[in-house]
């Protein structure tokens, strides 16, 4: 009990420098990027320009979406060339996308073609209104 007493004691005498809520010990940006996971905005810019050599929703340059959401959002808005919806297979997965991140991947089937269309959904901030090759996106 006596140990107690003098552990109690250390504790309430030490003196805590209490930070205001909300700030941040250090940036964020700053906690991880050794292990390339959280690149900055030109890390992000390169990448995309990498991307865009490739046609939009191939596994080198999935369709940038926020989480699953973004995936269902973004295939609601997809139309085959006669402006039919594509009847949507399972999700797959694709490995690892142009992004550095798990890609997932849906096959489209239109009456005339099918496509297979990979997705990132670790992208929170992107709506992407373009369309992979051989398909239309209607607006938002």
């Amino acid at each position: 009990m006596r140990s107690f007493s003098l552990i109690l004691l250390a504790f309430l005498t030490f003196p805590v420098q209490a930070q205001p809520i909300g700030e941040r010990t250090r940036p964020a940006a700053t906690m991880i990027p050794t292990l390339g996971l959280a690149p900055g905005d030109d890390d992000l810019r390169d990448a995309i320009a990498a991307a865009d050599r490739y046609p939009l929703g191939s596994i080198e340059n999935p369709v940038r979406v926020g989480g699953p959401d973004g995936e269902r959002v973004y295939l609601s808005r997809l139309r085959c060339p006669d402006r039919t919806a594509p009847r949507i297979g399972a999700r797959g997965s694709g490995g690892t996308g142009g992004f550095g991140s798990v890609v997932n991947t849906y096959a489209l089937d239109c009456r005339t073609s099918r496509s297979e269309v990979a997705f990132d959904i670790y992208h929170q901030e992107h709506v992407e209104d373009r369309a992979p090759p051989g398909l239309v996106i209607l607006p938002r």
